[in-house]
């Protein structure tokens, strides 16, 4: 009995080994400074070299999506580091990456309207090695398409982020489905002008992790959580 349990504590580990969660080695640090947003996970570790489906009811989720995403590539992207955004309508403000610790240099952007092409490159973006994450907006995304993904990072250990609307929120192959919100920015204590950026994020669904639900900021260069305290102080205070 013993053994048929180390076999299969041994084959979860090998799974989310494979799966992109491998534990830290001993006296390193595997985390990348995310906060809660890596504590669910398995491990404890964000899963990189695999895909995260965002979903936006509007396009001011995809504004806010766009904006967790960018805090998670400017800790995933070495320096030098190169990712892909493919987008439409170039709604994104490429300057305003620099918020995030990103230079608009280190991200290719590609505009294409419609989601055949954008399907088609994504996955052709997914299988090349020297990129350090792809980022896509999608329409639509089915099972099929998102483990064409999947297997596309499995080889190059590429991170992929989509952003799609919230129409069919069919089953996929993500490791992970996200949704952001926006939140109105604190009072930097009397100073003018706008304070932190802030969103409500929700991990709706993981594979072998749990769900939760955060309210978080970005401030100097990092996620930090408010807490449930903070925010009834916030409401006593205006």
């Amino acid at each position: 009995m013993e053994t048929n349990k180390h076999i299969i504590s041994k084959l979860r580990q090998d799974l989310l080994k494979w799966e992109g969660y491998k534990p830290p080695q001993s006296g390193q640090r595997a985390q990348l400074g995310l906060g809660p947003l890596e504590s669910v996970f398995p491990n404890g570790v964000f899963p990189k070299s695999s895909v995260h489906e965002l979903v936006c009811a509007s396009s001011e989720q995809a504004a806010a999506s766009g904006g967790l995403v960018s805090g998670i590539l400017s800790a995933l992207m070495p320096p030098g580091g190169v990712c892909v955004w493919i987008g439409r309508d170039r709604r994104l403000f490429a300057p305003a990456l620099s918020s995030f610790g990103i230079e608009p240099h280190q991200v290719i952007f590609i505009s294409l309207m419609n989601d055949k092409d954008t399907l088609w490159v994504m996955e052709e973006a997914l299988k090349c090695p020297g990129l350090s994450a792809v980022v896509c907006e999608l329409r639509e995304m089915d099972f099929r398409q998102s483990r064409r993904f999947q297997l596309a990072v499995e080889h190059s250990r590429v991170t992929g982020f989509v952003l799609r609307n919230a129409g069919k929120l069919g089953s996929t192959a993500c490791a992970a489905r996200w949704q952001v919100r926006s939140l109105p920015s604190a009072d930097l204590d009397g100073l003018p002008g706008p304070g932190f950026l802030r969103w409500q994020v929700d991990l709706l669904k993981v594979r072998n992790g749990q769900t939760g639900s955060w309210v978080l900021e970005w401030q100097d260069g990092r996620f930090v959580p408010v807490t449930e305290m903070g925010i009834q102080e916030e409401r006593q205070v205006g």
